[in-house]
C-alpha cells in the first residue's frame, strides 16, 4: 500500500527534531520553556519521536494487514530491517564521533570512548547508559528493540484481533506508568530508562494498518477523529506548560498517539484534504526518502555550529534561534541528501549489494528523484 503524504509527514518530523535541537541551545533551561509563543512548540521534540514510533508501526504491518496478517520469515524480516537501518546508522555512528573527537564537543558531557562505539554500534545504549556522541541514537535502540517483538504482535493479530494485541500490550505498560506516578521507585526507572510507551505506540500503528485496509474514503471520517483526539492534549499542553508536560511525558505521548494513527490512516483513505497534498508535495517527499539520514546527522551539526561559531558571538533568546536556525536547516538538509545518497536512498528498496552498486553508478538525479 502507498501511503500518499508518508514521506512528507517523515520530513515534517525530521525537521521538527532538528528545530527542537536549535531551540534547546537558544533557550537554555529546559524543561522551562523561556522562549516566546511563537517558538514554544519547538521545546517538544519528543512528539516528533512519537510520529515516527506510530509511523514505523503502520509502515511495517501495512503489508501483512493485506496478505490476512502473515508476514515472510521471522529470519528474513530482520535481515531487510537490518539492512535499511544498519548502514546509515553505522556510517552516522562513525560521523558522530569524528565531529565529537576531531571538530566540537558539547561542553558538559562527558566524552565518548571505546565502550560507547561498542554500545551504540549493537544499538544497546538504553541499556547500558555510556556517553553517547549524539543523543538523538536513543529512539533508534528502542526502535530496533520493537522490530524483535513485531513478529509477536502480527501473530496476535492474526489469532485473535487488533485489541487484543493492543491490550496485550498496553496493559502491563499502563500498569508501569501508573506505578512510576504512585512513586514505585522500580517503575520510575523502568518508565525513564526504557521509555515503554513507545511499544504502545508502535501497537497501534499496527492497529492503525489494519483500518486503513479496512476503511475506504466513504467510511469513517479519520480526518475529523484525528482533530478529535489531537484537541485534549494539545489543550492540556497549553494549560500546564512545558515543565508539567516533559514530567508526563509518557501519558503524553499516550494521548497523542491516536491523534497520530486516524492521521495516518486519513493519509491512506485520502481523506485529509489540504494537508495530504501538502505532505505529497514534491519538495516535501524528496527531504522525506532521507529524513532518516536528517534524523541521524542533524545533531553533531547543531553542536557545531552553536559551540563553534555563534556561541558568545549572538544574544541568546530570539536572535541565537533565528540565527542558528537560518545557518542550520539549509547545512543540515544538504548534508543529509549527501549522506543519503551514499548510506541510505540505496538500501531503501534495494536488497543486496549488486543492487546497490547497480545504484550507485545512475546519476545523481535519478537517485533524488
Amino acid at each position: 500500500m502507498r501511503l500518499s503524504g508518508l514521506d512528507g509527514l517523515r520530513a515534517l518530523a525530521a525537521l521538527f527534531v532538528v528545530e527542537n535541537h536549535v531551540f534547546l541551545r537558544a533557550f537554555p533551561g529546559y524543561p522551562v520553556d523561556h522562549a516566546p509563543w511563537w517558538a514554544a512548540p519547538f521545546i517538544y521534540g519528543r512528539f516528533a519521536v512519537v510520529v515516527f514510533i506510530v509511523l514505523s508501526g503502520f509502515c511495517l504491518a501495512a503489508g501483512p494487514a493485506g496478505r490476512g496478517w502473515q508476514m515472510s520469515s521471522v529470519a528474513e524480516f530482520a535481515r531487510r530491517r537490518a539492512w535499511r537501518i544498519l548502514p546509515a546508522y553505522w556510517a552516522a555512528l562513525a560521523f558522530s564521533l569524528f565531529m565529537t573527537w576531531v571538530v566540537v564537543a558539547q561542553p558538559g558531557w562527558p566524552m565518548p570512548a571505546g565502550r560507547s562505539v561498542l554500545v551504540n554500534g549493537a544499538l544497546a545504549q538504553d541499556f547500558f547508559l555510556v556517553p553517547s556522541p549524539n543523543r538523538a541514537f536513543w529512539s533508534i535502540a528502542i526502535e530496533a528493540q520493537l522490530y524483535l517483538v513485531f513478529p509477536l504482535l502480527i501473530l496476535l493479530v492474526r489469532r485473535s484481533n487488533a485489541a487484543v494485541m493492543l491490550a496485550a500490550v498496553a496493559v502491563p505498560v499502563i500498569y508501569l506508568g501508573t506505578a512510576a506516578s504512585a512513586g514505585d521507585p522500580g517503575a520510575a526507572h523502568v518508565v525513564s530508562q526504557y521509555t515503554p510507551d513507545l511499544a504502545v505506540l508502535f501497537a497501534i500503528g499496527v492497529a492503525a494498518a489494519g483500518l486503513a485496509r479496512q476503511a475506504t474514503s466513504t467510511t469513517w471520517q479519520w480526518s475529523t477523529f484525528a482533530v478529535v483526539f489531537a484537541v485534549p492534549p494539545l489543550v492540556l499542553i497549553a494549560m500546564v506548560g512545558s515543565t508539567w508536560t516533559i514530567d508526563h511525558l509518557f501519558w503524553v505521548d499516550l494521548m497523542l498517539g491516536p491523534a497520530i494513527a486516524c492521521l495516518l490512516v486519513a493519509l491512506a483513505t485520502r481523506q485529509a484534504g489540504l494537508l495530504g497534498r501538502l505532505l505529497d508535495s514534491g519538495p516535501l517527499r524528496r527531504l522525506g526518502a532521507v529524513s532518516y539520514s536528517l534524523y541521524l546527522t542533524h545533531a553533531p551539526i547543531v553542536i557545531a555550529l552553536y559551540y563553534g561559531v555563534l556561541r558568545g558571538r549572538v544574544h541568546q533568546g530570539v536572535p541565537m534561534f533565528l540565527l542558528l536556525t537560518a545557518v542550520t536547516i539549509p547545512i543540515a538538509v544538504m548534508f543529509a541528501f549527501v549522506f543519503g545518497a551514499v548510506f541510505d536512498v540505496p538500501f531503501q528498496h534495494r536488497r543486496s549489494w549488486s543492487t546497490v552498486r547497480h545504484m550507485r553508478t545512475m546519476p545523481p538525479q535519478a537517485l533524488a528523484g
